[in-house]
């Protein structure tokens, strides 16, 4: 799953798969806008097939937070 996620995540920055952790930011780090992060995870979503509900990816700062809430949804 983390493979494939950051697969994804890379699709939306210039920052390779391999060169992300759990501690990289999407703003900070990877310089995801707003749209890009909304699109971002609807491929998650899809991909993964599940409903990220709008409360909780708005506590969403970093790589290992995201994939904590996919595993949660999972």
């Amino acid at each position: 799953m983390e493979k494939k996620f950051k697969e994804i995540v890379a699709k939306y920055c210039t920052v390779k798969p391999e060169e992300m952790n759990s501690e990289t930011r999407f703003r900070e780090n990877l310089g995801l806008n707003s749209l890009d992060f909304m699109s971002m995870l609807g491929e998650l979503e899809d991909t993964f097939d599940v409903e990220l509900e709008e409360e909780d990816v708005q506590k969403i700062w970093t790589i290992g937070q995201a994939l904590e809430l996919l595993e949660k949804e999972c």
